[in-house]
């Protein structure tokens, strides 16, 4: 049995390489571009209507601004997980513990929770088994070296298989409820 879909779900939803990274060296994010396309967004826009938090880590965070990428998500309530930086910005609230802070937002009421890293959150949160769902782009690229999505030694967790989508760039989404158990 999976989830309820009434209950506020913790959501990742992420990209990585066929070989299962987040980001190249030096937090390189290239090989995102590979499947770039005029007009498709892989569901992004519709997933974006189903969460009203967003959670990332500040190593993702930095990239993204430093990288010139625009903050799409001045509609949400968005956190930065950062064990240095406190308080806030224009964009974001800055909070150090994602399990603690996952925690108190399934808590509360509201839609959706969308985690979209670093390898440091997703792995703080699939230890304490606080991801429901799995929403992963698979880019087909073989990136080498960098930040995995999954480190070793996490729990171990029964996933149910949801849909796969395939598009015309080899992008291949799959989406899996974490099992109760």
């Amino acid at each position: 049995m999976s989830k309820e879909s009434s209950a506020r779900l913790c959501i990742l939803y992420i990209a990585m390489s066929l070989d299962g990274y987040i980001a190249g060296k030096d937090d390189n994010l290239d090989f995102l571009n590979k499947v770039e396309l005029a007009g498709e967004d892989y569901g992004y826009a519709a997933f974006q209507h189903e969460v009203d938090t967003l959670i990332w880590g500040r190593r993702t965070y930095d990239k993204v601004l430093s990288i010139g990428w625009e903050f799409h998500h001045r509609d949400k309530k968005c956190y930065v997980i950062s064990t240095t930086r406190k308080g806030s910005d224009e964009n974001v609230e800055f909070f150090a513990d994602p399990v603690e802070l996952v925690r108190s937002l399934k808590a509360s009421p509201g839609k959706h929770i969308y985690c979209d890293g670093g390898g440091g959150v997703v792995a703080a949160l699939l230890a304490a088994k606080l991801i429901d769902r799995l929403i992963i782009s698979v880019i087909p690229h073989l990136v080498g070296d960098g930040i995995r999505l999954f480190r070793d030694g996490l729990p171990e967790q029964e996933l149910v298989f949801r849909s796969a989508n395939t598009f015309p760039t080899g992008l291949v989404q799959l989406t899996y409820d974490v099992k109760i158990v």
